[in-house]
């Protein structure tokens, strides 16, 4: 049984924590607990949003885990099979700057204090991802990381997806993130995220994400599925 609390500072909605950055955490100590090396792929589902500033514990039930806090069940982890490489033809670090302009959240964003790309935060990602012209979909965004760890490649790989895949005129939290870091990028590395959508049902959308190094390398993979929800009321218990 380890623990784990969520500092202030890592928040998607304002009361609770980015979903990317959490899954993240709970991925290190998947890995810990397991003997996984750091980049086996690790699915996270969120149940309830993660409380900041409060200590939750992360059990082992066999292969599986589970984050509580209390008695309320945060999330549930395990060890997943490795991603497919991108599908998708990777842009340049200019191009993917070039389509800043075009983010949506800069005018209308349902968690502007978003540490990984809320237009209110000046200490967080800065992620600005836009649309790329005749790409049916797909979101580019560049970042030179200020700094790294794998919460910090997990949070980056997070909200891309949800812009690709309609968070503009549609909140949503992230449901679940199954990712795979195969190297993190380096302080100051001008690398690219691409995310697509892969279609939804309902409340539910699917997305995936590509994290891309300097020199065209793949970094890091992400799925994720999305859910709409009420801004107003994603609130810890």
């Amino acid at each position: 049984m380890t623990h784990l609390l969520i500092p202030e500072r890592f928040n998607g909605p304002p009361h609770s924590a980015n979903g990317g950055w959490f899954a993240g955490s709970v991925a290190q100590r998947v890995h810990a607990a397991t003997g996984a090396a750091e980049g086996t792929a690790v699915r996270v589902r969120l149940m309830a949003p993660p409380p900041l500033e409060r200590p939750l514990t992360l059990a082992a039930h066999g292969e599986h885990f589970s984050i509580e806090d209390g008695a309320t069940q945060i999330a549930s982890a395990a060890l997943a099979a490795d991603l497919t490489a991108s599908p998708q033809a990777p842009v340049s670090y200019a191009e993917a700057q070039a389509v800043a302009t075009a983010y949506e959240g800069l005018s209308e964003h349902p968690f502007p204090t978003c540490f990984s790309c809320g237009p209110a935060r000046d200490d967080g990602l800065g992620l600005r991802p836009g649309r790329l012209p005749g790409r049916n979909g797909t979101y580019a965004a560049a970042w030179a990381p200020t700094e790294t760890s794998v919460p910090i490649a997990w949070a980056a790989l997070d909200c891309p997806g949800g812009w690709s895949a309609g968070i503009a005129g549609r909140p949503m939290v992230l449901g679940t993130m199954t990712a795979q870091v195969h190297r993190l990028p380096e302080v100051g590395e001008p690398c690219v995220i691409m995310a697509w959508p892969l279609g939804g049902q309902g409340r539910r959308f699917d997305s995936t994400t590509a994290l891309i190094g300097a020199d065209g390398e793949l970094l890091g993979r992400a799925d994720a599925v999305w859910i709409a929800v009420d801004p107003a009321r994603v609130r810890p218990q």
